[in-house]
């Protein structure tokens, strides 16, 4: 997806149903992706899934319990740039 010139996308929210990773981005957008692209976030427990932490500003998230790192430019790419190992 080709970025606006000066505008990058940020993160101020997510959650996870046992079926998507749901991203709201400081410009209003919200991005759903399947869960299974993330088969860390997949294993992990709704509990797990809740403790995530803004990383650089918002350009990704982070779970330390599952040691998962997103960031939001996999999520706007048309399929996922990498899927981390299980």
């Amino acid at each position: 997806m080709p970025k606006l010139p000066g505008v990058e996308p940020f993160a101020v929210d997510a959650s996870c149903t046992d079926e998507a990773l749901r991203v709201v981005l400081a410009d209003g957008r919200e991005i759903a992706v399947p869960l299974a692209w993330f088969p860390r976030l997949q294993k992990a427990t709704p509990e797990q899934r809740k403790r995530w932490r803004l990383i650089g500003g918002g350009i990704g998230l982070h779970w330390e319990d599952v040691d998962e790192d997103i960031s939001v430019e996999s999520l706007l790419a048309t399929k996922p740039l990498f899927v981390s190992a299980v």
